[in-house]
């Protein structure tokens, strides 16, 4: 599958390169501010709550 996609990109393997670069990058912003808060909601996450012992207790 990344040969396919190496083999469709445009110029030589530097230009390859930055753009594959760019297509990742695209991908990872697009999860990060698109499909993440929009899937936080329906997901059953704590938030990071942490009971933590009341201080002087050991």
């Amino acid at each position: 599958m990344y040969a396919w996609i190496w083999r469709r990109l445009p110029g030589g393997p530097p230009v390859k390169a930055a753009v594959a670069v760019g297509l990742a990058l695209a991908v990872v912003a697009l999860l990060w501010y698109g499909v993440f808060p929009w899937l936080e909601p329906k997901m059953q996450f704590d938030h990071g709550v942490v009971d933590s012992p009341s201080p002087g207790r050991s």
